[in-house]
C-alpha cells in the first residue's frame, strides 16, 4: 500500500485557522465556507457570517498572499433581502465565477420551503445585482463554469429529492442568459452502500480548468449513528 502521504493533493496551511469570530469588527456567531477569488491582485473571500440574529449574510475579506494579514471590510457585504420569500432565513455558502468582466456569484437563499440556488452580479464587490432565484428548493452547492458551451451557460447544483431513500447526486443545467433553465441531467452520482460519497454528494469549488479537463471537487455526506461527516474527494470530466 502506498503512503498515505504520498497520495495527498493538499496540504493544510500550518497557521490556520486563517479567519475566526475575532477577526470581525462586530459581533458574530461564526465565519465559515467562503467563496475565493483573486480580485486587484489580492486574494479576495467572500466570508458566510452567521450573525446574532441566527441569520447569515456575506461578507469581503481580503489578503495579498491569501493567507495572512486579512482585512475585513463591513461594508462590502450582501445581505439577506428578508422581504424577498427566497432569503426570509438568511444567504449562505457562495461561490464566485469570473464571467467576462463581471463576477457571477451563486449562493443559497434559505426560504420557508428550504434552500435554494440564487445567483448575483458584481463587478467591485461592494454592489450586488441580484439576478433571482434559478433553482427552487430544494437545491444548494451551485457554481457557474466561467465560459459558455456553444453560447449556453451551464449550472452545477445539487438538487434534494423530498422522497428520504432517494439519493442525492450532482446535476447539469443550461441556460443562454442565465435566467432560463433547461436540459437537466445528472453529472455525477452519489453511490450507494457505505461509501464516503453514498447516497449524498455536493459541489465544493467552481470548476476548474485544467490541461485533462474539467477539474471538480465534490464532497459527499455519510450519515451514521454519530451524525453526518463531511468528506471531499475529486472528479474530472472533458
Amino acid at each position: 500500500m502506498a503512503d498515505a502521504k504520498e497520495s495527498e493533493i493538499f496540504v493544510r496551511y500550518a497557521g490556520n485557522p486563517v479567519l475566526t469570530v475575532t477577526s470581525w469588527p462586530y459581533t458574530v456567531n461564526a465565519v465559515f465556507n467562503p467563496a475565493v477569488t483573486r480580485y486587484e491582485g489580492e486574494t479576495l473571500l467572500l466570508v458566510r457570517v452567521d450573525d446574532q440574529t441566527g441569520l447569515s449574510h456575506l461578507c469581503v475579506a481580503r489578503s495579498a498572499d491569501g493567507l495572512t494579514n486579512w482585512i475585513v471590510e463591513p461594508d462590502r457585504r450582501l445581505l439577506p433581502d428578508l422581504d424577498d420569500p427566497a432569503e426570509i432565513y438568511g444567504i449562505e455558502d457562495p461561490r464566485i465565477t469570473l464571467c467576462g468582466d463581471e463576477y457571477m456569484i451563486a449562493y443559497t437563499g434559505y426560504s420557508r420551503n428550504g434552500p435554494l440556488v440564487c445567483l448575483a452580479a458584481t463587478r467591485d464587490f461592494r454592489t450586488f445585482e441580484r439576478c433571482g432565484v434559478v433553482m427552487p428548493p430544494e437545491d444548494k452547492d451551485a457554481a457557474l463554469f466561467p465560459c459558455q458551451f456553444d453560447g449556453r451557460w451551464a449550472l452545477i447544483h445539487r438538487p434534494v429529492s423530498t422522497t428520504p431513500t432517494v439519493s442525492a447526486h450532482i446535476w447539469l443545467s443550461w441556460s443562454p442568459d442565465l435566467r432560463h433553465w433547461g436540459d437537466h441531467t445528472v453529472l455525477l452520482e452519489a453511490r450507494e452502500g457505505a461509501w464516503w460519497d453514498a447516497h449524498k454528494i455536493g459541489l465544493n469549488a467552481p470548476p476548474l480548468a485544467s490541461p485533462h479537463g474539467w477539474l471538480i471537487l465534490y464532497h459527499g455526506v455519510r450519515v451514521t449513528a454519530a451524525g453526518s461527516h463531511c468528506s471531499t474527494r475529486h472528479s474530472r470530466t472533458g
